[in-house]
């Protein structure tokens, strides 16, 4: 007998492949038969109509950091509302284990950079994980059996340098029996299921003391050695961040992507291509870095968001402005000293100077502050600024932009909340996201969800690229935009049976509605523990989600079904070998 039959659905399998009308039956957690509709004989449990809906496999998100959220969020919401079955997490060099068992203090150092380097609330990971386990496999021991999606982990390096150098890690360099040390502590965390290894050199990443993140200070023969060790398991990666992802890499940065991926032998994704036609060098000269690995044995895999992710800003709490290179150490003062500087026309030209330069990389694109809105404020003086662009408010006040924002923000004691108008939303930049989306190592991730939570919220990027490709700029059908969702992340990590509905996969599946599918607009809601604030974005058009054939989700609710499992390298994930 079949446990579920869902008859009439027009199947778009994940393949690519022109979707189909067919009922799709499942029994034992698997897509037990694909068939012509009407023709299924055998018995189901249960059964329902979904004539007129899509019936798509499981989203694949490539790059999370849900690695606490799962504790207390066992439902990875809003990521699975929006269709997503998998997550990859442990990215960008920051994982909660290993934890050295005899020096307590070193989790509450990777609270605290946790909390400044992901914007995860300090309250939420006190309050929230119980913070009981020292090595890997006893985090994934600690997740396994209580989450509704699927999820994997890489292993991050500044764990790894933490637990062996301590407070060394940072600025110091290791002993060779360090680094011996920190091999053997990666390999038994591959042994447990761990996908591979996390790393950073971005400067955009600083710990809780404000200081370079412990992998900031490896050298290259370091991450070297240790993506060595990743070729020597089952069904791993690297995935790695350096200061170049934001603009454009260095020679000595390809040198060091193309080095690491030969010598694991394995494939080495990034985050995040960023795609603007006002920036037409930057697409070709990123993926240099992917077509000299293919010349050396390896295999880069540039991740792209193929939606305009929302996001908060403010000049009272560290949001993405004080990354802008001179604007960290203005925006850290004191609130009356941080207003008296802003205040300073000297101060603003010299800050408007440093945004605009090339240093800023990406960066750059924020400082077009005619064009931010004014979000929620807090003054009387800000009365009637809700919704208002700052160029129209400036004109009417006879101010320069950044001027103009500044007092607004001071009147709200520096608490306004303020939304970017992107600058990439045009035509061109569209139309060149279309074409580098059909290169071979560009694949739709890096959503973040689970980090950043009260300033961005990528999450919905799924069913927000579904509705634009089924009603809006259609730039691809959808049984590709289904793909480059799906199959394409899943054959990426090598994911066992998952990414497409097919007769004996894992019934990982997403049913929707054509008509509605989309996401809703992002919402600032107080759920986190200690009441701590996220951004939060309702699905639309999402009838049913279901994870290894349990129903998870249904009519945007979960259901609390919790039949998610640890995906661990080897066991749930082949290798996908780049030689």
């Amino acid at each position: 007998m079949l446990d579920h039959l869902i008859k009439g659905a027009t199947v778009v399998d994940g393949t690519g492949a022109p979707a189909r009308v067919a009922d799709v039956g499942l029994r034992d957690g698997r897509i037990a038969l694909v068939a012509e509709p009407g023709t299924v004989t055998e018995q189901a449990a249960s059964s329902e109509d979904a004539t007129g809906l899509v019936l798509a496999p499981g989203f694949v998100d490539p790059h999370t950091h849900y690695d606490a959220q799962l504790f207390w969020d066992p439902f990875a919401t809003p990521s699975m509302n929006h269709g997503v079955t998998t997550v990859a997490g442990g990215n960008c060099g920051f994982t909660l284990a290993p934890l050295h068992p005899d020096r307590p203090e070193d989790a509450d150092y990777t609270r605290r950079m946790m909390s400044k380097v992901e914007g995860m609330a300090l309250a939420a990971l006190e309050d929230g994980v119980d913070w009981s386990w020292s090595s890997f496999a006893e985090y994934l021991d600690a997740l396994e059996g209580r989450i509704a999606v699927n999820a994997g982990f890489m292993v991050g390096h500044c764990a790894l340098r933490r637990y062996v150098m301590g407070a060394d890690a940072v600025g110091g360099q290791p002993t060779d029996a360090q680094l011996r040390a920190m091999e053997r502590l990666l390999h038994e965390a591959m042994d447990a299921g761990a996908w591979g290894l996390s790393t950073t050199q971005s400067a955009t990443h600083s710990d809780g003391d404000g200081a370079p993140v412990p992998s900031r200070h490896a050298t290259p023969a370091e991450l070297i050695a240790l993506s060595k060790a990743v070729g020597e398991h089952e069904g791993t990666q690297i995935e790695a961040i350096l200061a170049g992802c934001l603009d454009q890499f260095s020679d000595a940065e390809i040198d060091l992507f193309v080095e690491m991926t030969a010598a694991a032998g394995r494939p080495l994704n990034w985050n995040v291509l960023t795609i603007d036609a006002a920036v037409p060098e930057r697409v070709p000269r990123q993926l240099v870095a992917s077509e000299r690995a293919r010349k050396s044995g390896g295999r880069i895999v540039a991740l792209t968001m193929p939606i305009l992710t929302p996001m908060n800003m403010s000049l009272g709490t560290f949001c993405a402005l004080n990354l802008i290179p001179g604007w960290g150490e203005i925006l850290a003062l004191p609130v009356p000293e941080r207003v008296a500087r802003l205040r300073d026309p000297q101060v603003r030209t010299e800050m408007l100077r440093r945004a605009d330069s090339r240093e800023a990389g990406v960066f750059r694109r924020l400082a077009r502050f005619d064009r931010y809105v004014i979000g929620d404020t807090y003054s009387a003086e800000n009365e009637g600024l809700t919704g208002r662009v700052v160029r129209d408010i400036a004109a009417e006040r006879g101010q320069d932009a950044f001027q103009c924002l500044v007092e607004i923000c001071a009147n709200d004691d520096l608490r306004t909340v303020l939304w970017p108008m992107p600058s990439d939303n045009d035509p061109a930049s569209w139309a060149l996201r279309r074409e580098t989306w059909e290169h071979e190592d560009v694949l739709l991730g890096g959503s973040d969800a689970g980090a950043h939570l009260d300033r961005m919220c990528g999450a919905p990027y799924t069913t927000r690229f579904l509705g634009d490709c089924l009603r809006g700029r259609k730039l691809v059908p959808l049984e590709q935009a289904v793909r480059m969702l799906s199959d394409d992340p899943a054959r990426l990590f090598g994911l066992r049976e998952r990414g497409r509905i097919e007769e004996g996969f894992h019934a990982d599946l997403v049913l929707f509605d054509p008509e509605r599918i989309d996401a809703g607009p992002a919402t600032l809601v107080h759920d986190l523990p200690g009441d701590s604030p996220r951004l939060d974005s309702r699905a639309v058009g999402i009838v049913s989600v279901r994870v290894n054939g349990v129903e998870t989700v249904r009519d945007d609710e979960v259901t609390g079904a919790i039949p998610g499992r640890v995906l661990r390298s080897g066991r749930d994930t082949r290798t996908v070998s780049t030689r």
